[in-house]
């Protein structure tokens, strides 16, 4: 028991909570990374594809799209539907993604490791502390202090 009444957390119970979030958190990053998404402008004129890492693997230009006279509009497309697609991987990752590392909607993931060291505010069990006086009074990236 600690001073103030609270116990120190199962280690060992600790440890394989965070090498299993480790692991799904790893297949979920190889499944972003195999997966592939499309965005588009121009009433898809141009479509750009890139995997769930953000990577660009494919832009598909419509023939009307090219205009000899006006290829500064077509570079245009090309950057809109590039971003785009890299809008839509990012909100994938962050579906995929933010349960695991405490930013979904059920505020589960590394968050709730993270109360496990005081990341959670003065009435979380666990360690005594959280956070240090470096950082402001925040979490660490993982949620601890």
């Amino acid at each position: 028991m600690f001073g103030d009444g609270s116990q120190m957390p199962d280690m060992s119970a600790l440890l394989a909570q965070a090498q299993q979030m480790q692991e799904q958190l790893m297949a979920a990053k190889a499944e972003l990374d195999a997966a592939q998404v499309e965005g588009s402008a121009g009433s898809g004129l141009v479509r750009a594809t890139v995997t769930g890492a953000g990577e660009v693997v494919a832009v598909d230009i419509a023939p009307e799209a090219v205009d000899p006279a006006d290829v500064e509009t077509l570079g245009d497309l090309v950057v809109a539907a590039i971003r785009d697609a890299r809008a839509q991987a990012d909100q994938m990752a962050s579906d995929r993604l933010g349960p695991l590392t405490g930013g979904g909607a059920d505020g589960g993931g590394l968050g709730d490791l993270g109360s496990l060291f005081g990341g959670a505010g003065d009435d979380a069990p666990g360690l005594p502390g959280g956070s240090d006086d470096r950082d402001g009074g925040r979490p660490g990236p993982l949620g601890f202090g």
